[in-house]
Protein backbone atom coordinates (compact mmCIF):
# COMPACT_ATOMS: atom_id res chain seq x y z
CA UNK A 1 0.00 0.00 0.00
CA UNK A 2 2.88 2.15 1.12
CA UNK A 3 4.38 2.07 -2.55
CA UNK A 4 1.21 2.89 -4.52
CA UNK A 5 0.61 5.59 -1.87
CA UNK A 6 4.25 6.95 -3.23
CA UNK A 7 4.01 6.52 -6.91
CA UNK A 8 0.29 8.82 -6.92
CA UNK A 9 2.30 11.49 -4.55
CA UNK A 10 5.31 11.23 -7.24
CA UNK A 11 2.83 12.12 -10.14
CA UNK A 12 1.58 15.22 -8.39
CA UNK A 13 5.23 16.53 -7.66
CA UNK A 14 4.64 17.55 -11.45
CA UNK A 15 2.45 19.75 -11.62
CA UNK A 16 4.14 21.69 -8.46
CA UNK A 17 7.47 21.56 -10.59
CA UNK A 18 5.47 22.71 -13.48
CA UNK A 19 4.55 25.85 -11.37
CA UNK A 20 7.68 26.82 -10.31
CA UNK A 21 9.32 25.83 -13.21
CA UNK A 22 7.12 28.24 -16.05
CA UNK A 23 7.38 31.17 -13.86
CA UNK A 24 10.32 31.85 -15.65
CA UNK A 25 11.44 31.34 -19.31
CA UNK A 26 15.12 30.17 -18.91
CA UNK A 27 13.65 27.53 -15.80
CA UNK A 28 10.87 26.51 -18.67
CA UNK A 29 13.90 25.59 -20.76
CA UNK A 30 15.42 23.41 -18.70
CA UNK A 31 11.66 21.31 -17.48
CA UNK A 32 11.79 21.20 -21.65
CA UNK A 33 15.38 19.61 -21.14
CA UNK A 34 14.43 17.39 -18.57
CA UNK A 35 11.35 15.99 -20.42
CA UNK A 36 12.74 15.94 -23.35
CA UNK A 37 15.67 13.83 -22.70
CA UNK A 38 14.31 11.42 -19.96
CA UNK A 39 11.10 10.60 -21.74
CA UNK A 40 12.69 10.26 -25.15
CA UNK A 41 15.68 8.04 -23.89
CA UNK A 42 12.91 6.04 -21.58
CA UNK A 43 11.46 5.56 -24.73
CA UNK A 44 14.60 4.40 -26.87
CA UNK A 45 16.34 2.68 -24.69
CA UNK A 46 14.35 1.05 -22.27
CA UNK A 47 11.05 0.81 -23.84
CA UNK A 48 11.76 0.29 -27.88
CA UNK A 49 14.21 -3.19 -26.90
CA UNK A 50 10.78 -4.49 -24.93
CA UNK A 51 9.06 -3.74 -27.93
CA UNK A 52 11.13 -5.28 -30.36
CA UNK A 53 11.15 -8.45 -27.76
CA UNK A 54 7.42 -8.86 -27.97
CA UNK A 55 6.59 -8.16 -31.34
CA UNK A 56 9.36 -8.39 -33.85
CA UNK A 57 10.12 -5.69 -36.48
CA UNK A 58 6.61 -5.28 -36.69
CA UNK A 59 6.55 -3.36 -33.52
CA UNK A 60 9.31 -0.70 -35.19
CA UNK A 61 6.30 -0.44 -38.18
CA UNK A 62 3.55 0.62 -35.83
CA UNK A 63 6.17 2.97 -33.67
CA UNK A 64 7.49 4.52 -37.01
CA UNK A 65 3.54 5.34 -37.58
CA UNK A 66 2.79 6.85 -34.88
CA UNK A 67 5.72 9.08 -34.97
CA UNK A 68 5.65 10.55 -38.45
CA UNK A 69 2.07 9.80 -39.34
CA UNK A 70 0.82 13.02 -37.57
CA UNK A 71 3.38 14.76 -38.96
CA UNK A 72 2.58 13.62 -42.62
CA UNK A 73 -0.98 14.60 -41.77
CA UNK A 74 0.03 18.22 -40.83
CA UNK A 75 2.04 18.57 -44.17
CA UNK A 76 -1.05 17.20 -45.84
CA UNK A 77 -4.11 19.13 -44.64
CA UNK A 78 -3.08 22.30 -43.20
CA UNK A 79 -5.95 23.37 -42.21
CA UNK A 80 -6.73 20.29 -39.75
CA UNK A 81 -2.96 20.67 -38.25
CA UNK A 82 -4.54 21.52 -34.64
CA UNK A 83 -6.82 18.74 -35.15
CA UNK A 84 -4.09 16.24 -35.80
CA UNK A 85 -2.14 17.16 -32.94
CA UNK A 86 -4.60 17.23 -30.17
CA UNK A 87 -5.85 13.20 -31.46
CA UNK A 88 -1.92 12.61 -31.31
CA UNK A 89 -1.82 14.10 -28.21
CA UNK A 90 -5.09 12.31 -27.19
CA UNK A 91 -3.37 9.03 -28.48
CA UNK A 92 -0.41 9.50 -26.37
CA UNK A 93 -2.31 10.31 -23.20
CA UNK A 94 -4.43 7.33 -23.75
CA UNK A 95 -1.60 5.11 -23.91
CA UNK A 96 0.05 6.41 -20.53
CA UNK A 97 -3.33 5.87 -18.52
CA UNK A 98 -3.12 2.21 -19.98
CA UNK A 99 0.35 1.84 -18.77
CA UNK A 100 -0.84 3.04 -15.23
CA UNK A 101 -2.68 -0.03 -14.97
CA UNK A 102 0.44 -2.24 -15.34
CA UNK A 103 2.42 0.35 -13.30
CA UNK A 104 0.25 -1.05 -10.44
CA UNK A 105 0.10 -4.37 -11.08
CA UNK A 106 3.76 -4.00 -11.27
CA UNK A 107 3.98 -2.73 -7.50
CA UNK A 108 2.28 -5.94 -6.65
CA UNK A 109 4.71 -8.18 -8.32
CA UNK A 110 7.43 -6.73 -6.27
CA UNK A 111 6.10 -7.13 -3.05
CA UNK A 112 5.85 -10.96 -4.14
CA UNK A 113 8.97 -13.05 -2.51
CA UNK A 114 11.58 -13.72 -4.42
CA UNK A 115 10.90 -9.91 -6.64
CA UNK A 116 13.25 -6.89 -5.60
CA UNK A 117 11.75 -3.85 -4.20
CA UNK A 118 13.98 -2.00 -6.64
CA UNK A 119 10.82 -2.63 -9.64
CA UNK A 120 8.69 -0.75 -7.31
CA UNK A 121 11.09 2.00 -6.71
CA UNK A 122 11.96 2.22 -10.52
CA UNK A 123 7.77 2.67 -11.00
CA UNK A 124 7.81 5.26 -8.58
CA UNK A 125 10.67 7.24 -10.41
CA UNK A 126 9.75 6.99 -13.45
CA UNK A 127 6.39 8.66 -12.72
CA UNK A 128 7.87 11.58 -12.32
CA UNK A 129 8.49 12.78 -15.30
CA UNK A 130 5.33 11.53 -16.28
CA UNK A 131 3.56 13.65 -14.31
CA UNK A 132 5.59 16.48 -15.51
CA UNK A 133 5.10 15.40 -19.16
CA UNK A 134 1.48 15.40 -18.32
CA UNK A 135 1.05 19.33 -17.10
CA UNK A 136 3.91 20.30 -19.30
CA UNK A 137 1.48 18.61 -22.30
CA UNK A 138 -1.85 19.31 -21.27
CA UNK A 139 -1.97 22.35 -19.16
CA UNK A 140 -0.98 25.03 -21.80
CA UNK A 141 -3.90 23.58 -24.36
CA UNK A 142 -6.82 22.32 -22.33
CA UNK A 143 -6.14 23.53 -19.07
CA UNK A 144 -6.05 23.00 -15.44
CA UNK A 145 -8.81 21.18 -14.73
CA UNK A 146 -8.50 18.53 -17.84
CA UNK A 147 -4.71 18.07 -16.71
CA UNK A 148 -6.12 17.63 -13.52
CA UNK A 149 -8.59 14.91 -14.21
CA UNK A 150 -6.33 12.99 -16.27
CA UNK A 151 -3.54 13.06 -13.45
CA UNK A 152 -6.72 11.33 -10.63
CA UNK A 153 -7.76 9.45 -13.77
CA UNK A 154 -3.75 7.99 -13.75
CA UNK A 155 -4.02 7.64 -10.45
CA UNK A 156 -7.33 5.38 -9.75
CA UNK A 157 -6.09 2.87 -12.57
CA UNK A 158 -2.84 2.33 -11.13
CA UNK A 159 -5.31 1.55 -7.61
CA UNK A 160 -7.08 -0.97 -10.21
CA UNK A 161 -3.60 -2.53 -11.15
CA UNK A 162 -2.79 -2.72 -7.93
CA UNK A 163 -5.97 -4.42 -6.29
CA UNK A 164 -6.61 -5.91 -9.38
CA UNK A 165 -3.06 -7.69 -9.42
CA UNK A 166 -1.92 -10.54 -11.76
CA UNK A 167 -5.12 -11.41 -13.29
CA UNK A 168 -5.79 -8.07 -15.15
CA UNK A 169 -2.31 -8.17 -15.44
CA UNK A 170 -1.86 -10.91 -17.98
CA UNK A 171 -4.70 -9.76 -20.11
CA UNK A 172 -2.63 -6.39 -20.14
CA UNK A 173 0.74 -8.26 -21.00
CA UNK A 174 2.73 -6.64 -23.70
CA UNK A 175 2.04 -9.98 -25.35
CA UNK A 176 -1.53 -9.30 -25.85
CA UNK A 177 -1.53 -5.25 -26.74
CA UNK A 178 2.43 -5.23 -28.05
CA UNK A 179 1.54 -3.36 -31.51
CA UNK A 180 -1.12 -1.16 -29.68
CA UNK A 181 1.34 -0.14 -27.17
CA UNK A 182 3.91 0.03 -30.11
CA UNK A 183 1.84 3.16 -31.75
CA UNK A 184 1.39 4.71 -28.99
CA UNK A 185 5.10 4.39 -28.20
CA UNK A 186 5.20 6.46 -31.49
CA UNK A 187 2.91 9.14 -30.62
CA UNK A 188 4.21 9.97 -26.71
CA UNK A 189 7.65 10.46 -29.16
CA UNK A 190 5.98 12.41 -31.55
CA UNK A 191 4.36 15.04 -29.04
CA UNK A 192 7.79 15.52 -26.92
CA UNK A 193 9.86 15.83 -30.45
CA UNK A 194 7.70 18.43 -31.19
CA UNK A 195 7.91 20.80 -28.37
CA UNK A 196 4.02 21.04 -27.89
CA UNK A 197 4.16 24.42 -26.22
CA UNK A 198 7.92 25.68 -26.71
CA UNK A 199 8.75 28.84 -26.16
CA UNK A 200 10.37 29.94 -29.16
CA UNK A 201 9.22 33.80 -29.08
CA UNK A 202 10.78 33.98 -25.61
CA UNK A 203 14.46 31.83 -27.17
CA UNK A 204 15.03 33.46 -30.00
CA UNK A 205 19.14 33.97 -29.32
CA UNK A 206 19.66 30.73 -28.12
CA UNK A 207 20.11 32.64 -24.52
CA UNK A 208 18.62 29.91 -22.44
CA UNK A 209 20.06 26.93 -24.08
CA UNK A 210 22.38 26.52 -21.11
CA UNK A 211 19.19 26.04 -18.89
CA UNK A 212 18.08 23.77 -21.00
CA UNK A 213 21.34 21.81 -21.53
CA UNK A 214 21.64 21.59 -17.68
CA UNK A 215 17.55 20.00 -17.19
CA UNK A 216 18.53 17.59 -20.30
CA UNK A 217 21.69 16.26 -17.66
CA UNK A 218 19.62 16.29 -14.88
CA UNK A 219 16.74 13.83 -17.03
CA UNK A 220 19.99 11.72 -18.15
CA UNK A 221 20.89 11.43 -14.52
CA UNK A 222 17.24 10.01 -13.80
CA UNK A 223 17.39 7.60 -16.77
CA UNK A 224 20.49 6.26 -15.67
CA UNK A 225 19.11 5.84 -12.24
CA UNK A 226 16.22 3.93 -13.95
CA UNK A 227 17.80 1.48 -15.60
CA UNK A 228 20.07 0.14 -12.77
CA UNK A 229 17.14 0.02 -11.14
CA UNK A 230 15.31 -2.18 -14.20
CA UNK A 231 18.43 -4.14 -14.58
CA UNK A 232 18.26 -4.95 -10.84
CA UNK A 233 14.24 -5.77 -10.75
CA UNK A 234 13.22 -6.98 -14.18
CA UNK A 235 14.52 -10.59 -15.31
CA UNK A 236 14.52 -9.61 -19.26
CA UNK A 237 17.62 -10.78 -20.17
CA UNK A 238 17.34 -9.69 -23.55
CA UNK A 239 16.63 -6.33 -21.96
CA UNK A 240 19.39 -6.16 -19.65
CA UNK A 241 21.67 -7.58 -22.25
CA UNK A 242 20.75 -4.65 -24.79
CA UNK A 243 21.81 -2.08 -22.12
CA UNK A 244 25.21 -3.86 -21.05
CA UNK A 245 25.94 -3.94 -24.26
CA UNK A 246 25.42 -0.31 -25.03
CA UNK A 247 27.48 0.26 -22.02
CA UNK A 248 30.42 -1.85 -23.17
CA UNK A 249 30.33 -0.65 -26.69
CA UNK A 250 30.64 2.62 -25.04
CA UNK A 251 33.83 2.06 -22.67
CA UNK A 252 35.70 0.29 -25.57
CA UNK A 253 35.25 3.50 -28.63
CA UNK A 254 35.41 6.01 -25.76
CA UNK A 255 39.66 5.76 -25.57
CA UNK A 256 39.81 5.51 -29.42
CA UNK A 257 37.00 8.20 -29.88
CA UNK A 258 39.12 10.66 -28.02
CA UNK A 259 42.41 9.73 -29.58
CA UNK A 260 40.17 10.90 -32.69
CA UNK A 261 39.38 13.90 -31.40
CA UNK A 262 43.13 14.55 -30.77
CA UNK A 263 44.05 13.92 -34.45
CA UNK A 264 41.82 16.32 -35.74
CA UNK A 265 43.12 18.58 -33.90
CA UNK A 266 46.37 18.02 -34.90
CA UNK A 267 45.42 18.21 -38.32
CA UNK A 268 43.44 21.65 -37.76
CA UNK A 269 46.76 22.82 -36.54
CA UNK A 270 49.15 21.85 -39.58
CA UNK A 271 46.61 23.93 -42.10
CA UNK A 272 44.20 20.68 -42.80
CA UNK A 273 41.02 22.28 -42.14
CA UNK A 274 37.15 22.37 -43.73
CA UNK A 275 37.60 25.74 -45.62
CA UNK A 276 40.90 24.13 -47.77
CA UNK A 277 41.28 25.82 -50.82
CA UNK A 278 41.42 22.47 -52.50
CA UNK A 279 37.87 20.55 -52.76
CA UNK A 280 39.82 17.63 -53.21
CA UNK A 281 41.09 17.90 -49.63
CA UNK A 282 37.86 19.02 -48.20
CA UNK A 283 35.91 16.09 -49.83
CA UNK A 284 38.42 14.10 -48.00
CA UNK A 285 37.98 15.87 -44.99
CA UNK A 286 34.13 15.37 -45.38
CA UNK A 287 34.38 11.43 -46.34
CA UNK A 288 37.40 10.55 -43.61
CA UNK A 289 38.45 13.24 -41.61
CA UNK A 290 41.22 11.80 -41.54
CA UNK A 291 40.30 11.14 -37.91
CA UNK A 292 37.78 8.21 -38.59
CA UNK A 293 40.38 6.31 -40.11
CA UNK A 294 41.92 6.44 -36.37
CA UNK A 295 38.62 4.66 -35.24
CA UNK A 296 38.74 2.22 -38.23
CA UNK A 297 42.50 1.43 -37.58
CA UNK A 298 42.51 0.71 -34.27
CA UNK A 299 39.29 -1.09 -33.51
CA UNK A 300 38.42 -2.90 -37.27
CA UNK A 301 41.87 -3.48 -38.33
CA UNK A 302 44.45 -1.76 -40.19
CA UNK A 303 43.17 -3.91 -43.30
CA UNK A 304 39.98 -2.15 -43.22
CA UNK A 305 41.27 1.49 -42.77
CA UNK A 306 43.50 1.20 -45.72
CA UNK A 307 40.84 0.29 -47.44
CA UNK A 308 39.04 2.87 -46.94
CA UNK A 309 41.47 5.23 -47.40
CA UNK A 310 42.31 4.35 -51.05
CA UNK A 311 38.13 4.70 -51.76
CA UNK A 312 37.95 7.76 -49.97
CA UNK A 313 40.96 8.73 -52.12
CA UNK A 314 39.22 7.93 -54.98
CA UNK A 315 35.85 9.39 -53.80
CA UNK A 316 37.01 12.15 -53.40
CA UNK A 317 39.53 13.08 -56.48
CA UNK A 318 36.14 12.03 -58.80
CA UNK A 319 33.76 14.45 -57.06
CA UNK A 320 36.24 17.67 -57.06
CA UNK A 321 37.04 16.51 -60.47
CA UNK A 322 33.44 16.70 -61.11
CA UNK A 323 33.19 20.17 -58.80
CA UNK A 324 30.49 18.45 -57.11
CA UNK A 325 29.93 21.23 -54.29
CA UNK A 326 29.62 19.64 -50.18
CA UNK A 327 26.40 19.73 -48.25
CA UNK A 328 26.67 22.22 -45.68
CA UNK A 329 29.82 23.80 -45.65
CA UNK A 330 31.68 25.37 -42.50
CA UNK A 331 31.66 29.30 -42.14
CA UNK A 332 33.10 29.45 -38.75
CA UNK A 333 35.86 28.11 -37.05
CA UNK A 334 37.49 28.35 -34.16
CA UNK A 335 40.95 29.72 -34.11
CA UNK A 336 42.39 27.53 -31.56
CA UNK A 337 43.31 23.56 -32.74
CA UNK A 338 42.30 22.20 -29.57
CA UNK A 339 38.99 24.24 -29.79
CA UNK A 340 38.52 22.36 -33.07
CA UNK A 341 39.49 19.06 -31.91
CA UNK A 342 37.34 19.21 -28.17
CA UNK A 343 34.57 21.56 -29.08
CA UNK A 344 33.71 22.31 -32.39
CA UNK A 345 33.68 18.88 -33.64
CA UNK A 346 32.28 17.19 -30.84
CA UNK A 347 29.24 19.71 -31.36
CA UNK A 348 29.16 17.82 -34.68
CA UNK A 349 29.66 14.35 -34.28
CA UNK A 350 28.65 13.32 -30.48
CA UNK A 351 24.37 13.30 -31.30
CA UNK A 352 25.81 11.21 -34.57
CA UNK A 353 27.86 8.41 -32.03
CA UNK A 354 24.82 7.99 -29.60
CA UNK A 355 22.64 7.52 -32.65
CA UNK A 356 24.63 5.02 -34.41
CA UNK A 357 24.94 2.77 -30.89
CA UNK A 358 21.44 3.49 -30.05
CA UNK A 359 20.19 2.33 -33.47
CA UNK A 360 22.64 -0.96 -34.14
CA UNK A 361 21.53 -1.79 -30.42
CA UNK A 362 17.46 -1.63 -31.81
CA UNK A 363 18.31 -3.29 -35.65
CA UNK A 364 20.64 -5.62 -33.92
CA UNK A 365 18.42 -6.80 -31.73
CA UNK A 366 17.67 -10.86 -31.78
CA UNK A 367 14.26 -10.27 -32.90
CA UNK A 368 15.18 -8.84 -35.47
CA UNK A 369 15.66 -10.94 -38.67
CA UNK A 370 18.37 -9.36 -40.56
CA UNK A 371 20.96 -12.32 -41.01
CA UNK A 372 20.60 -11.72 -44.82
CA UNK A 373 23.54 -9.51 -45.70
CA UNK A 374 21.61 -7.54 -49.15
CA UNK A 375 18.95 -7.47 -46.57
CA UNK A 376 21.22 -5.52 -44.19
CA UNK A 377 22.73 -3.49 -46.93
CA UNK A 378 18.85 -2.56 -48.02
CA UNK A 379 18.35 -1.38 -44.13
CA UNK A 380 21.37 0.67 -44.06
CA UNK A 381 20.92 2.79 -47.18
CA UNK A 382 16.97 3.73 -45.56
CA UNK A 383 19.14 4.77 -43.06
CA UNK A 384 21.84 6.67 -44.60
CA UNK A 385 19.48 8.59 -47.41
CA UNK A 386 17.12 10.97 -45.03
CA UNK A 387 20.29 11.61 -42.89
CA UNK A 388 23.59 13.84 -43.72
CA UNK A 389 26.15 11.17 -41.46
CA UNK A 390 29.51 12.82 -40.30
CA UNK A 391 32.47 10.21 -40.96
CA UNK A 392 32.95 10.07 -37.19
CA UNK A 393 29.25 8.68 -36.69
CA UNK A 394 29.65 6.23 -39.81
CA UNK A 395 32.63 4.83 -38.15
CA UNK A 396 30.95 4.34 -34.72
CA UNK A 397 28.21 2.84 -37.01
CA UNK A 398 30.34 0.61 -38.75
CA UNK A 399 32.16 -0.42 -35.69
CA UNK A 400 28.78 -1.46 -33.69
CA UNK A 401 27.89 -3.18 -36.88
CA UNK A 402 31.10 -5.65 -36.42
CA UNK A 403 30.09 -6.17 -32.69
CA UNK A 404 26.76 -7.20 -33.35
CA UNK A 405 28.13 -9.99 -36.47
CA UNK A 406 26.88 -8.37 -39.26
CA UNK A 407 28.32 -9.14 -42.84
CA UNK A 408 31.70 -7.97 -44.13
CA UNK A 409 29.69 -5.86 -46.55
CA UNK A 410 27.54 -4.12 -44.12
CA UNK A 411 30.55 -2.97 -42.10
CA UNK A 412 31.95 -1.67 -44.83
CA UNK A 413 29.38 0.13 -46.06
CA UNK A 414 29.27 3.30 -43.28
CA UNK A 415 32.44 3.61 -44.00
CA UNK A 416 32.73 4.48 -47.77
CA UNK A 417 29.18 5.68 -48.23
CA UNK A 418 27.61 7.47 -44.99
CA UNK A 419 28.76 10.71 -45.64
CA UNK A 420 27.93 11.18 -48.73
CA UNK A 421 24.81 8.78 -49.53
CA UNK A 422 21.90 11.01 -48.64
CA UNK A 423 19.37 12.70 -50.37
CA UNK A 424 20.40 16.57 -49.90
CA UNK A 425 24.18 15.89 -50.79
CA UNK A 426 22.65 13.91 -54.15
CA UNK A 427 20.56 16.79 -54.97
CA UNK A 428 23.68 18.72 -55.52
CA UNK A 429 24.85 16.28 -58.45
CA UNK A 430 23.48 15.31 -61.56
CA UNK A 431 22.89 11.45 -62.76
CA UNK A 432 25.65 10.78 -64.02
CA UNK A 433 27.44 11.74 -61.17
CA UNK A 434 25.14 9.91 -58.90
CA UNK A 435 25.82 7.06 -61.26
CA UNK A 436 29.34 7.05 -61.04
CA UNK A 437 29.29 7.53 -57.30
CA UNK A 438 27.17 4.36 -56.64
CA UNK A 439 29.32 2.44 -59.45
CA UNK A 440 32.21 3.32 -57.29
CA UNK A 441 30.72 1.86 -53.94
CA UNK A 442 29.39 -1.08 -55.33
CA UNK A 443 32.94 -1.84 -57.22
CA UNK A 444 34.39 -1.26 -53.12
CA UNK A 445 31.72 -3.47 -51.54
CA UNK A 446 32.15 -6.24 -54.36
CA UNK A 447 35.88 -5.62 -53.85
CA UNK A 448 35.74 -5.38 -49.76
CA UNK A 449 34.75 -9.00 -49.79
CA UNK A 450 38.05 -10.34 -49.94
CA UNK A 451 38.79 -8.27 -47.80
CA UNK A 452 40.41 -10.29 -44.55
CA UNK A 453 37.89 -10.24 -40.97
CA UNK A 454 37.79 -7.39 -38.88
CA UNK A 455 40.36 -7.54 -35.96
CA UNK A 456 40.90 -5.16 -33.14
CA UNK A 457 44.62 -3.90 -32.68
CA UNK A 458 43.88 -2.49 -28.97
CA UNK A 459 42.42 -3.89 -25.57
CA UNK A 460 42.52 -1.91 -23.04
CA UNK A 461 42.26 -2.16 -19.31
CA UNK A 462 38.63 -1.79 -18.11
CA UNK A 463 39.91 1.18 -15.75
CA UNK A 464 41.36 3.14 -18.84
CA UNK A 465 37.72 2.64 -21.04
CA UNK A 466 36.01 3.85 -18.04
CA UNK A 467 38.25 7.10 -17.04
CA UNK A 468 38.52 7.34 -21.51
CA UNK A 469 34.59 7.44 -20.60
CA UNK A 470 34.35 9.71 -18.11
CA UNK A 471 36.06 12.18 -19.88
CA UNK A 472 34.22 11.65 -23.12
CA UNK A 473 30.44 11.86 -21.23
CA UNK A 474 32.47 15.56 -19.85
CA UNK A 475 33.10 16.29 -23.68
CA UNK A 476 29.53 15.49 -24.77
CA UNK A 477 27.87 16.94 -21.64
CA UNK A 478 29.57 20.60 -22.46
CA UNK A 479 28.23 20.22 -25.95
CA UNK A 480 24.42 19.75 -24.93
CA UNK A 481 25.03 22.87 -22.19
CA UNK A 482 26.32 24.62 -25.57
CA UNK A 483 23.74 23.81 -27.43
CA UNK A 484 20.59 22.51 -25.42
CA UNK A 485 19.07 18.99 -26.11
CA UNK A 486 16.64 19.68 -28.90
CA UNK A 487 19.69 21.92 -30.71
CA UNK A 488 21.94 19.09 -29.80
CA UNK A 489 19.84 16.24 -31.96
CA UNK A 490 18.62 18.78 -34.79
CA UNK A 491 22.04 17.85 -36.62
CA UNK A 492 20.25 14.85 -36.97
CA UNK A 493 17.49 16.24 -39.28
CA UNK A 494 17.82 15.95 -43.25
CA UNK A 495 15.74 19.71 -43.56
CA UNK A 496 16.81 23.00 -42.45
CA UNK A 497 15.47 23.10 -38.99
CA UNK A 498 13.50 25.71 -38.81
CA UNK A 499 10.29 26.25 -36.17
CA UNK A 500 7.15 24.87 -36.78
CA UNK A 501 5.00 26.54 -34.37
CA UNK A 502 1.06 27.25 -34.29
CA UNK A 503 -0.12 30.68 -32.62
CA UNK A 504 -3.66 30.14 -32.01
CA UNK A 505 -6.64 32.64 -30.57
CA UNK A 506 -7.16 30.80 -27.71
CA UNK A 507 -4.36 31.33 -24.85
CA UNK A 508 -1.93 28.48 -25.97
CA UNK A 509 0.88 28.08 -28.47
CA UNK A 510 2.80 25.10 -29.79
CA UNK A 511 5.66 24.84 -31.42
CA UNK A 512 6.91 21.87 -33.71
CA UNK A 513 10.85 21.82 -34.08
CA UNK A 514 10.59 19.25 -36.84
CA UNK A 515 12.48 19.35 -40.01
CA UNK A 516 9.41 20.89 -41.79
CA UNK A 517 11.10 23.44 -42.72
CA UNK A 518 7.84 25.78 -42.43
CA UNK A 519 6.49 28.69 -40.30
CA UNK A 520 2.77 29.11 -39.95
CA UNK A 521 0.73 31.54 -37.56
CA UNK A 522 -2.95 30.98 -37.00
CA UNK A 523 -5.44 33.72 -36.20
CA UNK A 524 -8.87 33.96 -38.10
CA UNK A 525 -6.84 34.63 -41.33
CA UNK A 526 -3.92 32.45 -42.13
CA UNK A 527 -0.32 33.76 -43.10
CA UNK A 528 2.29 31.00 -44.13
CA UNK A 529 6.07 31.86 -44.61
CA UNK A 530 7.90 28.85 -46.11
CA UNK A 531 11.79 27.74 -46.28
CA UNK A 532 12.95 24.94 -48.16
CA UNK A 533 15.22 22.77 -46.96
CA UNK A 534 17.35 23.29 -49.71
CA UNK A 535 20.82 24.34 -50.19
CA UNK A 536 21.00 26.88 -48.28
CA UNK A 537 21.17 26.19 -44.62
CA UNK A 538 22.09 27.66 -41.38
CA UNK A 539 24.95 27.33 -39.02
CA UNK A 540 22.72 25.21 -36.67
CA UNK A 541 22.39 22.45 -38.49
CA UNK A 542 26.34 22.20 -40.04
CA UNK A 543 28.05 18.95 -39.30
CA UNK A 544 30.62 18.97 -42.20
CA UNK A 545 34.22 17.34 -41.40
Amino acid sequence: MLYLLASCIALLIGPLFYRYFSSGSGLQKGLDGFIFVSLGGLVLIHILPELLEHGGLLAIVFVVLGLWGPTASERLFHRYSEITHNLTLSLGIGGLLLHTITDGGAMVLAQQDGNSSLLALGVILHRLPVGLAIWWLLKPQVGTRWASLVLVAMMLLTGVGYFAGEQLLSQLSLDNTVYLQAFVTGSILHVVLHQPHGQHDTDKQGQYEYQAGIGSLLGIGLLMVLLLMDSGGHDHAHHDHSTEQLTTWLMTIAPVLLLSYAAAALRFQFGLTPQDNSLARRWFQRLAGPEALVLTALLLGPWLALFQLLVVFIMSAYLAHARVEITDPHSKLPNNALRFGFAHLVDRSAPWVLLSLVLVNLIGHPSVPLSNPMLQIAVLLLVFLPMRFCNLGAAVLSIALAYSGWSPIAIILPLIAAPVLNIAQLKLMSWPQRGVLLTIIAVSLVAALKLPMWFSLVTLPEAINLAALLVLSGLFAASLLRLGPRKFLRRLMMLKPAAHGHKHGHDHAHAHAAATGTTHSHGHGHTHSHQSGGHSHSDANKHHH
